[in-house]
């Protein structure tokens, strides 16, 4: 009973959280500066990790889906069949969960830091919103930098999974990019976009409210961040299901 309990707290100080992120919208364009330096962080330092998962998650999806179809289907479907996997699921759903371990985890890490050395206090009495101030730059930084990331993610896995399919494979260019667009649809790429920017939200959502929410000292800041990528990973795979039954 008590877990339940904490669980509904915990759902309701996220949405107080969010709702005080929303309010601080209006401030965007003095806080620019604060928003572009995020979304560097966010984005372009987190770029070289996603294009190298990325790659080599299209080399393997190319892989797996030639072993899966010998003998039950014609290889010339490989090109098709493994770059909407890529799109629809492989894509976000692998970006997300890298950008949980990098970003949210390091937004739990960099708040809480501040919370227990009374940084976010010295705000507050500076008359400085913490929300306004130190969440909603980064929150709306990885709202809006996931799908960026994502259409990164999603070339460079088709390009991984088009050299192995012509370099191991032996399908020849035209075969891949003809197999590619019989499978093509535009609502995936709508979908899959949408779909990370939800797992960015959440991310960063959730590692604001953990890192805000910091005691302990030191201890406590490295439970914090363990914390965060735990239930951002979570909440990722959970709402990749139910986000499904929505957008495909």
């Amino acid at each position: 009973m008590k877990s339940l309990v904490n669980f509904f707290t915990e759902v309701g100080e996220i949405s107080i959280l969010f709702g005080g992120v929303l309010k601080s919208l209006t401030r965007v364009f003095r806080d620019r500066r604060l928003i572009l330096a995020q979304m560097s962080h966010i984005g372009v330092d987190s770029l070289p990790l996603v294009v190298l998962v990325s790659i080599f998650t299209g080399a393997i999806a190319a892989w797996q889906a030639a072993y899966q179809m010998k003998g039950l289907a014609p290889m010339t479907l490989v090109g098709g069949i493994t770059s909407r996997v890529i799109i629809i699921e492989l894509g976000p759903v692998l970006t997300g969960i890298i950008i949980a371990g990098r970003v949210g985890a390091s937004i739990a890490a960099e708040l809480g830091t501040m919370k227990v050395s009374e940084q976010i206090d010295a705000l507050q009495v500076m008359a400085i919103n913490p929300v306004r101030y130190l969440a909603m730059p980064r929150i709306l930084a990885t709202t809006i930098m996931m799908p960026v990331l994502v259409v990164f993610a999603n070339l460079v896995a088709v390009f991984g999974a088009f050299v192995v399919s012509s370099m191991s494979l032996g399908l020849s260019q035209p075969v891949f990019l003809e197999s590619l667009k019989n499978f093509f649809h535009l609502q995936d790429v709508g979908g899959a976009l949408l779909k990370s920017a939800i797992f960015g939200l959440t991310t960063s959502l959730l590692g604001c409210h953990i890192g805000f929410k910091t005691d302990g000292g030191a201890e406590g800041v490295g439970v914090s961040t363990i914390r965060s990528f735990v239930l951002s990973s979570a909440a990722i795979l959970i709402g990749d299901y139910i986000l499904w039954f929505f957008l495909f």
